[in-house]
């Protein structure tokens, strides 16, 4: 908790001085173009990209398949779309980043192979853990997922599932 209060407090700080360098450099009003200027080009890739997503996500949907990556994509696209609209470049690095299809998948990947994905739901939390492997057959194009499923009641009481068929 008190590190995200510390972010809140030190980014805005940080922009700000960033701003004001930038402005001594190029002037004011360049700076300001600057800051317009990304925000711009941040809406019309945030659009590109978040209809990318819906058609992968739709796509998956139709095929009887959950769509778990591109949901959280696109909750790293409405995060990125945030970004860019706040005034500052540090916010609108971190916007690009999560609007740049490549960036993005490769994060979302990479934290839901390190299980630090985890959902709340009735008091409880419940966290999953995935891995992938190729299926047996060589000419198959389709991942294997396994998945592990905790489930940590607000009492204190854990209830483990493994999901074997």
């Amino acid at each position: 908790m008190r590190g995200v209060l510390l972010l809140f407090i030190i980014i805005p700080i940080a922009e700000m001085l960033l701003l004001f360098e930038v402005a001594d450099h190029i002037g004011a009003w360049s700076t300001l173009g600057l800051v317009v200027l990304t925000a711009v080009i941040g809406i019309q890739i945030l659009k590109q990209q978040g209809l990318a997503t819906f058609t992968r996500a739709n796509q998956r949907m139709s095929s009887g398949e959950l769509p778990a990556q591109e949901m959280i994509e696109g909750l790293f696209l409405a995060v990125g779309g945030a970004f860019l609209l706040t005034p500052g470049f540090i916010t609108d690095t971190l916007g690009f980043i999560f609007l740049i299809g490549p960036a993005r998948r490769y994060i979302v990947r990479s934290l839901i192979r390190s299980g630090k994905l985890a959902m709340w739901q009735g008091g409880a939390r419940q966290q999953f853990f995935y891995s992938r492997h190729q299926s047996g057959d060589p000419d198959s194009q389709s991942d294997i997922f396994e998945a592990e499923f905790k489930r940590e009641d607000s009492a204190g009481t854990d209830q483990d599932r493994l999901g074997k068929d």
